[in-house]
């Protein structure tokens, strides 16, 4: 990390412990550990700029304050409530909690529906989205990352799956073709596809996003399937997510490999890119090349001929991924990422981003006390 970014991060987080955890003290009490750790979060994500003034701009009764509303939201992922239902009783409950996200009196506690209706809002404009780019941008824009980890991750939703018609193969012809005979070429992949895309914004649009059915082989060995999502996760050395992308759960790892890796070469600056044998194509080494970076991919060995191996100081690079895994792991098991009680695509990516939001900031702190 460099000199700058930990200067920056050390003087933000001094800030926050020398003077703003002692004047909440003083005006709300004790504070506990998640409490603490919620007004880091708010404090460094900056939630507030995200959002205008709706008094007075448009006639009629005005809107609850939605920046309130999104610091609960963000409470919720931190503290792991399952529901809306279970955040409106904390917030009863927890004076302190309660004015930290901004209702000052147990009467200002918004209704489950206004809650509902505000959580969609954040959803049709990628609020979640939105404030974790401008997290990137303010802390790690100026970084250099040694490695980029890249992997995906089984969301389970309680919603029905998409039902999907099977495609109809063309019976093809076996053997050589006749003397006079053309045959048509093969479609070319999503992959080929996306590397003839002009921006990110085409190759996200041709993924599919609805819930289906995924499976994949589990570190044991057994096959397991789940209903709902993958999420896509490009992560930087520190354990810090740079971009995210949710997809159907059947969507194959490789597909998302060139998307997420243009999106992160816009916000960081990095030289490695490590991900699984699942990610082993060509073209995705090819596009990790053109845009500077060495690809460390493992090999996965289709046949007995194929001898491929990493070099000792690639082997040793490599072990790095297993920040993938471990962020995987805190998001579902302290950032929400298990509870998933919201239907449809932008729903679940901001439930999501909330956890995200949440691990980034925590992640910073904890390379900040490392360095």
């Amino acid at each position: 990390m460099s000199s700058t970014l930990n200067d920056r991060l050390s003087q933000h987080w001094n800030c926050i412990q020398d003077t703003l955890f002692p004047w909440v003290e003083e005006s709300l009490g004790p504070l506990s550990d998640k409490h603490r750790q919620l007004i880091t979060v708010l404090e460094f994500a900056d939630i507030d700029s995200h959002f205008s003034t709706y008094r007075g701009i448009t006639p009629g009764r005005p809107p609850i304050d939605r920046a309130s509303i999104a610091c609960a939201f963000t409470a919720k992922a931190i503290y792991n409530l399952p529901t809306t239902r279970c955040l409106i009783d904390r917030l009863k409950v927890d004076k302190t909690l309660r004015q930290i996200c901004g209702f000052l009196h147990i009467h200002e506690i918004p209704s489950e529906s206004v809650f509902s209706r505000a959580f969609a809002e954040f959803a049709n404009t990628q609020l979640g989205e939105k404030i974790h780019d401008s997290l990137i941008n303010s802390y790690h824009a100026d970084r250099l990352v040694g490695h980029i980890s890249r992997d995906a991750t089984a969301i389970a939703a309680r919603e029905k799956p998409l039902k999907k018609d099977p495609p109809k193969k063309e019976k093809k012809k076996r053997g050589r073709p006749k003397k006079d005979e053309v045959r048509t070429a093969p479609e070319p992949t999503r992959i080929e596809l996306q590397l003839k895309m002009e921006n990110v914004a085409l190759m996200l649009a041709d993924l599919p996003k609805h819930c289906d059915i995924g499976s994949k082989v589990n570190s044991k060995g057994h096959k397991i399937s789940w209903s709902g999502y993958k999420l896509h996760i490009d992560i930087a050395d520190g354990d810090i997510p740079i971009s995210c992308v949710l997809t159907s759960a059947s969507t194959h790892d490789s597909q998302v490999a060139i998307p997420l890796a243009t999106m992160t070469s816009k916000k960081v600056q990095s030289c490695y890119d490590l991900m699984d044998s699942a990610y082993d194509s060509r073209h995705i080494r090819m596009h990790s090349q053109s845009l500077g970076h060495v690809p460390l991919i493992d090999f996965n060995h289709r046949s007995k001929n194929d001898h491929r191996a990493f070099a000792p100081h690639e082997a040793e690079r490599y072990k790095q991924r297993s920040s993938a895994e471990r962020v995987n792991s805190r998001l579902k098991d302290s950032f929400n990422a298990l509870c998933v009680r919201v239907k449809g695509h932008s729903k679940v990516m901001l439930h999501l981003m909330f956890g995200v939001i949440a691990l980034t900031v925590d992640q910073m702190i904890r390379l900040t006390a490392v360095t």
